[in-house]
């Protein structure tokens, strides 16, 4: 299995090996992005609601200057020339900073057999590396928290918390979110794409979410507005010990330029705690800074290094943000007629349109009763209503209500609307498309079909894996409604999930060929997209990859079930008619006991209001299925975990039992 996965990743990687020799520090940007002038915002939804939306914010031409000056000293002052990359909340680059002497290329962790398959080893152009964790700072953030990509590093490994000492504990609660934002997502606007507006968003990530430190959120009047990351020391990887503190240049030098633009100290990571255990924001502190933040953009531009230009993603020059809410940013308001919940927000695409907007179920083809689109309308809108009511995990102050995105899809993977709360963070737009995406594909008769006809012998073997694991010839053939829950069982390194010396499950690597750049059948579906990219971002492919990740089949023209990728932790469940499959809602923004109550609870109270659909029926859900392990133990999969007393306008407890 590992020389077959080897030989692909060697393919799909084919155009990358120019990477070594090339540069984006020059070249063509996409041509020239005029400033884009979108019609007028619809009326919103009037205010007054559950929540205060974001104020009106935005990074200025002179703000990123001084992001970047501030930078580009600290790196001077370390020795360590990099390359600074800035970006606006929804993911447009303001500027990419190359300082003289910087590394051209970064490289990800190798396997640790050595035996490198996926987007491990893989050498890229640095600038790709800083755009990813600036991206990853704005992204994971919002008003309530404050994340970075020491955040992301310790959320997502196969120990939570990742250290020598945590062996054995489950894996991170976030545990895959590093393949989401990926840059042939469908959802995700591009720059410079032929009529698009130019600072439409979100945008997409060259490598999907960062967990290497060295990005950080920024902040401005309280307001976050956007992220910084820097590239300097040629490895892109993660922190495996949070039991230390790293005096790691990278994050020091994205410190120093958030000088003025830093989190407010009340919402960073480390004051916000998951499952008993506090979570980390940077190791480096103002204190350890070397610089004093006077340095100016114009004396350093031109004699530390330049503004570059990087395919596919920025000019060499330094542009403004936008301010998120706007119709200019891509995520406005929703007007009354567009969703009913008077707090809700909507993806727009710069001309008053809502990208997503509610409609009926298009696999009428081979789907005998798709949603209509009443019933898509009442799942979200009640998927709303229980978020509103919702404790937040990752927010602060305590007690605030939880803020996601929630989407709901077909049995297409076809999007049949997608609404979010004001602040919630971004990275959840694409995840939540991710999760309703996994659960309804794995729940269908397709999936195993699909699977084990792909061009890759490594894609294909995971269907007699899952077979022979769960012990059923006909597993993944929609005889089981699968939740991202149940479906994360399978696909971690060690199951069950951290029990060390116990086997992978079968849609994960295994233990000595995992890391977070191999995770298994999720890496595997999108290497070659990734690879595609990074050929096109380097300069050594006139090709990008296709607004449609994976190599599944075409369902419709154009189109496969999975265009965004698969996601491999909770928040979804899969909509059934009876015993039909018809759809499926993912969630996306707070602790995952939120998220996967949020869609349970959408589903189940969406249902009762239309009639006729709803959750799974109880005998088909994966928490019926045993595993029986080598030693004759038994393990259930799991199907949604909702946590205890969640609202905040009742004591309820046990608020999914029964349903």
């Amino acid at each position: 299995m590992q020389g077959q996965s080897h030989l692909f990743r060697s393919a799909a990687f084919a155009a990358v090996g120019a990477l070594l020799l090339t540069s984006c520090g020059g070249g063509g940007g996409g041509g020239s992005t005029p400033t884009p002038s979108p019609a007028p915002a619809p009326t919103p939804t009037p205010t007054g609601g559950l929540y205060t939306p974001p104020a009106a914010e935005a990074l200025t031409v002179a703000d990123v200057e001084r992001v970047l000056a501030q930078a580009i000293a600290e790196a001077q002052a370390r020795n360590l020339p990099s390359v600074i990359a800035v970006t606006d909340r929804v993911g447009n680059v303001l500027g990419v900073f190359r300082m003289t002497g910087a590394r051209a290329t970064a490289t990800t962790s190798a396997a640790p057999n050595g035996v490198s398959i996926d987007a491990q080893n893989v050498t890229f152009p640095a600038e790709g590396g800083a755009i990813a964790k600036a991206v990853t700072g704005a992204y994971l953030s919002s008003g309530g928290n404050a994340f970075s990509t020491r955040t992301a590093s310790q959320i997502v490994q196969q120990h939570f918390p990742p250290a020598p000492t945590t062996v054995g504990l489950e894996s991170g609660p976030l545990f895959g979110v590093q393949f989401s934002q990926l840059p042939c997502s469908d959802l995700s606007a591009r720059f410079g794409a032929a009529g698009s507006a130019a600072l439409i968003g979100p945008k997409r990530s060259p490598l999907g979410l960062a967990a290497d430190p060295g990005g950080l959120p920024l902040y401005k009047n309280g307001v976050l507005v956007g992220g910084v990351g820097v590239m300097g020391d040629g490895v892109y990887g993660s922190d495996p010990n949070i039991l230390d503190i790293d005096n790691d240049a990278e994050e020091f030098i994205a410190l120093a330029g958030t000088r003025g633009f830093e989190a407010p100290s009340t919402i960073t990571a480390d004051k916000i705690t998951v499952d008993g255990t506090s979570l980390r924001f940077s190791d480096a502190t103002f204190a350890g800074v070397q610089t004093s933040g006077s340095a100016s953009f114009a004396s350093l531009n031109g004699a530390a290094g330049s503004l570059v230009a990087v395919i596919g993603y920025a000019n060499a020059a330094i542009i403004a943000g936008v301010a998120y809410g706007s119709e200019a940013s891509g995520i406005r308001a929703a007007t009354a007629a567009e969703f009913s919940n008077r707090d809700a927000f909507v993806l727009t695409d710069g001309n008053g349109a809502n990208r997503y907007p509610l409609r009926a179920g298009t696999d009428g083809a081979s789907n005998p009763s798709p949603l209509s689109l009443a019933e898509a309308r009442a799942v979200l809108e009640e998927a709303f209503t229980v978020m509103s009511r919702a404790r937040a995990q990752i927010r602060r102050p305590l007690d605030s209500r939880a803020q996601v995105t929630i989407s709901i899809v077909d049995t297409h993977g076809s999007v049949l609307g997608i609404v979010r709360s004001p602040d919630a963070p971004i990275f959840g737009t694409d995840v939540s498309l991710q999760k309703a995406r996994t659960a309804a594909y794995f729940s269908s008769a397709q999936a195993a079909t699909e699977l084990g006809a792909n061009a890759s012998a490594d894609i294909r073997q995971f269907v007699p894996a899952t077979r022979s694991f769960l012990n059923d010839p006909a597993a993944l053939s929609g005889n089981v409604a699968y939740a991202d829950r149940a479906i994360g069982n399978l696909a971690r390194p060690y199951f069950p999930d951290g029990e060390v010396g116990r086997p992978p499950g079968p849609l994960s690597r295994p233990i000595a060929q995992f890391n977070p750049f191999s995770t298994g059948l999720q890496s595997a579906l999108i290497i070659g997209n990734l690879g595609a990219h990074l050929g096109f971002v380097s300069g050594a492919s006139p090709t990008d990859t296709p607004q449609r990740c994976t190599t599944l089949p075409d369902i419709a023209p154009g189109q496969n079930r999975l265009q965004n990728g698969i996601q491999i932790f909770p928040g979804s469940v899969p909509i059934y008619r009876g015993n039909q499959l018809v759809g499926a809602i993912g969630v996306s923004g707070d602790g995952i006991d939120q998220d996967d109550m949020i869609s349970f609870l959408g589903a189940h109270n969406g249902g009762a209001r239309a009639g006729g659909i709803g959750n799974a029926p109880g005998a088909i859900r994966s928490d019926r299925v045993v595993v029986t392990l080598a030693d004759n133990r038994t393990v259930r999969l799991r199907y949604i975990s909702c946590p205890f007393a969640p609202f905040l306008d009742t004591a309820q407890q046990n608020v999914c039992d029964g349903l």
